[in-house]
């Protein structure tokens, strides 16, 4: 059975439900059978630059969850990329099948539960419909947000695609 940890993963923000956002990534980590070691960073993690440089790893490694806003709706969907690479709203578009925007900060923390720099790509408030990155597949090993700036994961990209359902397409510029 896998198991999820915390190697001191340290104080993060609440998330409204009576624990943190970190807690809540680890939770939802243990129920897809995800093995994963949150780590808290003393540097911040925000940009995909700092959390390279944090984790000693390339920068394309770096897993960027990326949320758009379905045009005129409160559908949101998430596109997870490497993080040298920019996502193509045209191309994002067609693989979502509606027009998409950028979901704005307060957007993307109602809907997942997470502020902008700490988004996860699982334990989200609200199911999200999500797409991965052919590229990300070129690593052993690739590092995402845990819930907060400061507080990442590792991970194999085939495990986390599996625990996301995410549909692997090219949609970056």
């Amino acid at each position: 059975m896998s198991t999820s940890r915390t190697a001191d993963a340290g104080p993060a923000a609440p998330d409204g439900r009576g624990g943190s956002s970190v807690d809540r990534v680890l939770a939802e980590a243990a129920r897809l059978g995800l093995d994963v070691a949150v780590v808290r960073l003393d540097e911040s993690t925000r940009t995909a630059a700092e959390a390279a440089r944090a984790c000693g790893c390339g920068v394309d490694q770096i897993v960027k969850s990326i949320v758009f806003r379905v045009a005129g709706s409160d559908r949101h969907v998430l596109f997870l990329t490497c993080g040298g690479a920019q996502v193509d709203p045209a191309r994002a578009s067609v693989l979502a099948g509606a027009a998409l925007e950028k979901a704005d900060a307060a957007g993307i923390r109602a809907f997942t539960g997470f502020a902008i720099g700490g988004v996860s790509p699982i334990g989200h408030l609200s199911p999200i419909e999500v797409w991965m990155d052919p590229e990300l597949f070129r690593f052993p090993t690739i590092w995402a947000a845990a819930g907060s700036p400061n507080h990442v994961f590792s991970v194999a990209p085939e495990p986390l695609r599996a625990a996301t359902h995410a549909t692997v397409a090219p949609f970056t510029a």
